[in-house]
């Protein structure tokens, strides 16, 4: 994600979310729209509560983090609950007021035309921070394109709440000014169902155009840096450690192979708490699979920890894996399905909703699991691990077809179409 200043850029954007740090799927996907923006002559800046982009086109409002504490009390007092005190709405509303004032010092200091929430008007992490952005556009009348990963229906854990109005009112909200994007055809459905809201499908791309450069020095030492033997087979579960990514699935399914193998999970607990984590390391001990947690060495870029290790992307990652797992119950898309497909690696996956009704139809090659492991998918899979020949058929395969339907090319045709309709509203 890079800068530009000049001001001979005709307008200027604005990406508002929670954080644009680190790996996850939200702030990898800002990258590629950045990209497209910036392709087609626009400027972009950014908005958030945690941010690695240089002072100059970002703007820091840490009580935009749903990490920070007053967002995480207003949290611990609205889910799970039916009703809050007077004392947590009027806590709201000053959150609200801070982000808010911040909000309007952005759109002043970047000379902000066009506003593209991520998530924040989506899923209610942070209630303070999407009031705020609603009342912004409704006061301004400012152009927005909301893009939408997932929404709080999706997530059990928020159905039950004591803030149903901040929800009906911002989580989206419907007004004319905004252009709103999903990820997948369910989502597309749901909103309009539940909302009147119509959307545009804009699923996750991987740039196919262009394949992974070959390793370099850097990451020649990325199995030794995990503990991965000569002769233990790497399988990556390239996701966060919550409870709807199923990892269960992928510890049974290593225990079951029965091959010298070391299951490697990239990223860390995140939004959900640390439950269960502790639970996926116990249950990796009953079934005896070599589980090890690296989040502390993979991040967006290289660099080293304050103890002198190094740091690695998910590029120096990913071409060093021999299978990538990914048994997740409930995908908003599934970045890391993308991912794999890039780095033309075998995958396990879970049939989730998303893949059977956007991803599958279009014939991909993956072994499956439907809720539960199986000896056909231990078959299947020793049969990818141990036949060369089958396995490279597989991903060449995977790599042509989401060449065609999830490129960059497909990202910025897309955006182009908003793009028009933007400059359009804005005569």
């Amino acid at each position: 994600m890079t800068c530009s200043a000049s001001s001979d850029r005709k307008q200027n954007i604005g990406f508002v979310s929670t954080r644009i740090a680190g790996t996850d799927g939200v702030s990898l996907e800002i990258a590629k729209w950045a990209d497209v923006f910036e392709k087609e002559g626009f400027n972009c800046f950014y908005f958030a509560g945690r941010l690695e982009q240089p002072p100059d086109c970002s703007y820091l409002a840490e009580e935009a983090h749903f990490k920070h504490p007053d967002i995480e009390y207003i949290n611990q007092n609205c889910f799970g609950a039916r009703t809050r005190s007077r004392s947590i709405t009027k806590k709201i509303h000053e959150v609200c007021q801070k982000i808010k004032d911040h909000l309007y010092k952005f759109i002043e200091k970047f000379n902000i035309e066009l506003l593209v929430p991520e998530n924040v008007l989506s899923i209610p992490l942070n209630i303070p921070l999407g009031i705020a952005i609603t009342e912004v556009i409704s006061e301004t009348g400012i152009p927005v394109i909301a893009h939408h990963h997932d929404f709080f229906w999706e997530r059990q854990n928020l159905t039950t709440n004591a803030v149903w109005e901040y929800i009906n009112m911002a989580f989206p909200p419907h007004l004319p000014s905004i252009w709103h994007v999903v990820i997948n055809s369910s989502a597309c459905n749901q909103l309009s169902l539940r909302t009147g809201i119509s959307a545009t499908v804009i699923p996750n791309v991987m740039d196919f155009d262009n394949p992974p450069a070959p390793l370099d020095d850097y990451a020649s030492d990325v199995r030794e840096a995990l503990g991965i033997e000569d002769d233990e087979l790497f399988i990556l579960q390239p996701t966060r450690v919550v409870k709807r990514k199923g990892i269960e699935h992928a510890i049974e399914l290593v225990s079951r192979l029965g091959m010298k193998a070391k299951l490697v999970i990239s990223h860390a607990s995140g939004d959900e708490g640390y439950d269960y984590e502790q639970r996926v390391r116990e249950y990796s001990k009953i079934m005896n699979v070599n589980t090890v947690f690296v989040s502390d060495i993979i991040n967006e870029r290289r660099g080293y920890t304050k103890t002198g290790k190094k740091i690695y992307n998910l590029n120096d990652i990913y071409p060093q894996a021999d299978l990538v797992t990914y048994p997740s119950s409930v995908e908003g898309f599934g970045n890391a399905f993308l991912e794999t497909i890039y780095f033309r690696k075998p995958i396990v996956v879970n049939t989730y909703a998303i893949y059977t009704m956007d991803i599958k139809p279009k014939g991909f090659s993956t072994i499956e699991i439907n809720g539960y492991v199986t000896e056909k998918v231990i078959h299947e899979t020793k049969k990818v691990l141990t036949d060369p020949e089958y396995r490279n058929k597989m991903v060449a395969s995977n790599y042509e077809i989401a060449k065609h339907y999830y490129s960059y090319s497909v990202l910025h045709q897309k955006l182009k179409n908003l793009i028009l309709d933007y400059t359009t509203y804005k005569r």
